[in-house]
């Protein structure tokens, strides 16, 4: 069975005075039968270690070391305690034009430093009212995803870029079909496509996540902006935990 995950994208948020989150996270959580992942930014994810979640980074480079000022690899995020990264979020496919074959790059150089590589994917808005959001999902699926990842090392977040801090969210049965979409293109070119955890992500809070994770293929939620505090992320925790 797919790994139930409760994912944190801090984004470019947080300084040390944040992790006073995490400590009332952990008394809420801390013995939590599902996994709670967090990705605050790389200054603080040494800061993290102490606490009894999954800790992972934001992005990486594709490279071991080198000349690449400003960028860290994966071998560095897992010397520091991150044992997941997430990689071709929306906003670093959008800001930064990374591409389905770089972000591939990226996730194998997650699996040669022993990290999980969480792998984003969505459509924008005007790709789901052009009817073609399926497509767009087939190709970043293709591209993005090595041949290499199995269940083990990859997990796939849907995050429909029209949906992320923006309030709006896509129907359940939207969500459904396109989840199940993964799901069955997963389960064609790997063997054990049917154990990959595929995370919801876009708008997720306390008042929606109980009826998002009864929707069949999802597995855990990537979110935003409702996981920089405890008292909005423990509501979507426990929602996942009564799944």
């Amino acid at each position: 069975m797919p790994r139930k995950i409760a994912a944190g994208n801090w984004k470019m948020n947080g300084l040390q005075s944040t992790l006073s989150e995490l400590r009332t996270l952990e008394d809420k959580h801390g013995d939590a039968d599902i996994a709670i992942l967090i990705c605050p930014p790389a200054t603080l994810i040494s800061a993290c270690e102490d606490t009894p979640f999954d800790i992972g980074g934001q992005d990486c480079h594709t490279g071991e070391f080198g000349a690449h000022t400003g960028d860290i690899s994966a071998e560095m995020l897992a010397d520091v305690g991150a044992s997941y990264v997430l990689v071709g979020h929306s906003e670093r496919r959008t800001d930064h034009a990374e591409t389905d074959a770089l972000i591939a790059a990226k996730s194998e150089a997650a699996y040669d430093a022993g990290l999980i590589a969480v792998i984003c994917i969505g459509e924008t808005l005007e790709e789901r009212e052009s009817g073609t959001t399926l497509d767009v999902i087939d190709a970043q699926l293709a591209g993005s995803v090595p041949d290499t990842a199995d269940a083990q090392t990859t997990v796939i977040a849907y995050e429909p870029v029209w949906a992320i801090g923006t309030g709006k969210v896509p129907t359940t049965d939207q969500i459904a079909e396109v989840h199940g979409h993964i799901r069955a293109r997963l389960s064609e070119r790997f063997d054990d496509g049917a154990e990959f955890s595929l995370l919801y992500g876009g708008s997720v809070k306390g008042s929606n996540a109980a009826d998002i994770f009864a929707v069949a293929n999802v597995d855990g939620a990537l979110v935003g902006g409702a996981s920089l505090t405890a008292d909005a992320f423990s509501p979507i925790i426990a929602a996942l935990e009564e799944a």
